[in-house]
């Protein structure tokens, strides 16, 4: 116990991580697929699987990743509210959202690219046969139209309770730029958000000691209950995917990051990891915000007015992950139903796919709207969803951790474009250790 206190934060997380992965493919060999095991203690009998994996684990999980969403809504609106309040000049605000956005599509496009390429050379459609019964019900995507006018809240409170993050972020900004044009009155309510930004952070500080546990839970329920079997017939699609997702994370983004800022991306992505593994246990840009947040203010050195806007709006439209697995998917699909696509067909899926990613944010199940909006536009079977779907969520885990690096790349890039990105802090080997001292409890 006295070794796990003198850990750091990432050392307990990944130390969570692994006993979780391997406590569920223990439980999964004793169980396998029996729904559970009961042990008899006198005149009652005790359910193993029912109490661990369906009691314990779900409930240490679903704890976990509540306390993380609590935070995302307050921590969003505060700090963009303070980043908002605290510009000098009105017209950042349209140069950040300008050079956000652009990046995030230009990302998002370079992602999708890269996995129809991988796809195609891979192959991994190839001899797989299509189950009689696969069936997928697809959602109906919103429109762009109704995507623009639904950004703009009619109750901001509705909003902040339903956790609509593109509403959220327009009343922020106008709220901000209301203090900042309301004089003495302003700065009065700036000092009072800027006192909660730092409740906040604190509150953000208590609950990362929750983290090896929280982390632990997920990855024990997750890896008793998910199919082994399924995963060994769908193997090439799903070491495709991974094989396009890591080159996108540590390829792509170190090359674009090196180019546009000229900063160490070895260094970047090292002080990554923290961030990447609450993104790989949560499966959830969301839920891990409020870690992303601090690692691209106090490990990467954006200042807030930068990177209180950029994150949340990655978390929302900044798409790659999802976009690398409709690309290998689109591809994939068309092999197993014997579609030959041309490559005016392979561009319309770059394309609807990238813009996608702006108009069908905010929705739940984004990802497999998006691929069915693409298997539409290029006239594949939307019945394919059904064949990858059961692999989807282990892949889901590893593009929430690249989405993530995505929004932090961008982050430097714009913040060091407008002089708002302090390289002593991305240069510090010590800053990287600061989200690693939290004291264990």
């Amino acid at each position: 116990m006295s070794k796990m206190r003198t850990m750091s934060l990432t050392t307990r997380i990944m130390v969570g991580m692994l006993l979780g992965i391997a406590t569920g493919l223990i439980l999964q060999f004793i169980f396998g697929d029996q729904h559970d095991i009961t042990i008899p203690l006198g005149l009652f009998e005790f359910p193993v699987k029912a109490f661990f994996v369906d009691g314990l684990f779900h409930i240490g999980g679903q704890i976990f990743i509540a306390s993380l969403k609590m935070l995302v809504v307050p921590l969003v609106f505060i700090s963009l509210v303070c980043g908002t309040c605290s510009l000098s000049d009105p017209k950042k605000l349209g140069r950040l959202g300008g050079k956000s956005i652009l990046l995030y599509l230009i990302t998002t496009a370079i992602a999708i690219t890269v996995a129809i390429g991988f796809a195609l050379v891979i192959s991994p459609g190839t001899g797989v046969t299509v189950p009689t019964d696969a069936t997928f019900d697809a959602k109906q995507a919103p429109t762009l139209v109704d995507v623009i006018i639904g950004m703009f809240p009619t109750n901001p409170i509705d909003a902040m309770a339903n956790g609509n993050m593109l509403q959220i972020i327009v009343f922020a900004l106008l709220f901000g730029i209301a203090m900042a044009l309301s004089g003495e009155s302003g700065k009065r309510v700036a000092a009072l958000f800027d006192d909660l930004n730092n409740v906040v952070l604190k509150l953000v500080t208590l609950l990362m000691n929750l983290a090896p546990y929280g982390v632990f839970c997920l990855m024990a329920k997750l890896f008793t209950t998910i199919d082994m079997g399924l995963i060994r017939s769908l193997l090439l699609y799903f070491l495709t995917v991974l094989a396009a997702l890591f080159f996108h994370g540590l390829v792509n983004y170190s090359v674009i990051l090196k180019l546009f800022t000229g900063l160490n991306p070895i260094l970047f992505l090292k002080k990554m990891e923290d961030a990447c593994m609450f993104a790989f246990s949560t499966s959830s840009s969301s839920a891990t915000m409020p870690v992303t947040l601090e690692t691209a203010t106090k490990k990467l050195g954006a200042k807030n007015s930068v990177a209180s806007f950029t994150i949340p709006l990655g978390a929302t439209i900044n798409m790659d992950g999802t976009a690398i697995m409709q690309g290998v998917a689109t591809v994939f699909i068309a092999q197993v139903f014997a579609v030959d696509l041309s490559v005016s067909d392979y561009l319309m899926v770059i394309v609807t796919a990238t813009l996608a990613s702006v108009g069908t944010a905010g929705v739940p199940g984004v990802g497999l709207i998006m691929l069915a909006m693409v298997l539409n536009q290029v006239g594949l079977p939307v019945e394919g969803i059904a064949i990858i779907i059961g692999v989807d969520r282990l892949l889901d885990m590893t593009r929430t951790a690249v989405n993530i690096t995505g929004d932090c790349m961008v982050t430097c890039i714009v913040a060091k474009s407008e002089g708002e990105l302090d390289e002593k802090i991305f240069h510090d080997p010590n800053a990287a250790k600061k989200l690693e001292t939290y004291p264990p409890v």
